[in-house]
């Protein structure tokens, strides 16, 4: 099957009818300013560099000021985006934000579409985790499939600080907080970004990475009751999340590989979600790609979980890494639980005339 036929969960070519491509033409990403190095938190657990860096490659992690909420990040990421792609706020009409951590229950995102000034644009969350961005992004791509829509933002965004217990030092070593965006445009099929994708859950595991509801109920009349709002800190099986994530991110990924007719060396790169250096390598070393073409930053910033592989491709498309035409092959993974894979072509923002 050439590179060019896109495939949806099932197998049929999802473009067929409509003629439309995504291309993947800007970029951006926010994150807070305060840095919490592992010698930083070694003064609250008991926890050393060493032992962080040497089960997960993390050194450092990003933690939310009182003025960098959900929303601020996720818009300055937005406007960055649009800048690099240069579009105006009013030609977008989608906005996606992946979250697991909103500002308000009800709905971040739009308080993002008014903040950049997308007045035009319908917004909302998606939540999955980890897998939150690679889900929104096939989601607004099936949006410009239909021809319903011509240009989205997709937005990955987590502070998931505010749910981890500090006082654990399992799971407090491993998240931070972030935003990204992608600016994604309808374009001929035969140029899309989003070459195929596959998505997959499996709820019977669900317990192995939660942030549940909090037990906590208040009496209301006779032996009624009713439950209060609130969660409980994030937990997490990490042995059975890392043992989920080495055997199927792999399988996933060469699905995708096999029914888009790819090889593995035609890949330029592989985006996966940040989540353990450990993870990364023996996703690697099963396509046999060199280290120097798989993308990683966890080791700045740990799991910002929706935001993680946008947050990547923005460091790599800066730096000059990831170039107009670059083919990669991305996964994300995580609580739910969830995974999923798409093969991407980045397109770039149009040559200035």
């Amino acid at each position: 099957m050439p590179l060019g036929v896109s495939h949806s969960l099932t197998g049929p070519d999802y473009r067929a009818s409509s003629g439309f491509g995504m291309a993947l033409v800007g970029c951006g990403s926010a994150l807070p300013a305060a840095s919490i190095s592992n010698a930083d938190l070694s003064q609250r657990v008991e926890t050393s560099d060493d032992w962080i860096r040497s089960r997960t490659g993390i050194g450092a992690r990003r933690i939310s000021g009182q003025d960098e909420p959900l929303t601020v990040l996720a818009s300055r990421a937005a406007e960055a985006a649009l800048a690099h792609a240069g579009w105006q706020a009013s030609e977008v009409d989608l906005i996606l934000l992946a979250t697991s951590s909103p500002d308000d229950l009800f709905g971040t995102a739009p308080r993002v579409q008014a903040a950049i000034g997308a007045s035009g644009a319908v917004a909302f969350d998606l939540t999955a985790a980890c897998s939150g961005f690679l889900f929104a992004l096939v989601t607004a791509g099936q949006y410009i499939a239909s021809g319903a829509v011509r240009r989205a933002l997709v937005i990955g965004a987590d502070q998931l600080s505010r749910w981890v217990d500090w006082d654990d030092r399992r799971t407090c070593v491993l998240f931070g907080d972030g935003a990204a965006a992608v600016a994604v445009q309808a374009c001929a099929a035969e140029q899309t970004g989003l070459l195929g994708f596959r998505m997959r859950s499996d709820g019977s595991r669900n317990a192995c990475l939660t942030l549940a509801q909090s037990d906590d109920r208040e009496p209301l009349l006779g032996a009624l009751s009713a439950q209060k709002g609130g969660f409980a800190p994030i937990h997490m099986n990490g042995q059975e999340v890392y043992k989920f994530a080495v055997r199927e991110v792999p399988q996933i990924l060469a699905e995708l590989l096999e029914h888009t007719g790819t090889r593995a060396e035609q890949l330029d790169w592989l985006l996966l979600h940040q989540a353990n250096q450990r993870i990364l390598d023996a996703v690697a070393e099963r396509f046999a790609m060199p280290q120097e073409q798989v993308l990683s930053n966890l080791a700045h910033y740990g799991n910002t979980s929706a935001a993680t592989i946008p947050l990547m491709l923005d460091e790599a498309v800066r730096d000059g890494r990831v170039q107009a035409g670059h083919l990669l092959a991305s996964s994300g993974f995580g609580a739910g639980l969830s995974w999923g894979a798409a093969l991407l072509r980045w397109s770039g923002p149009p040559a200035a005339t």
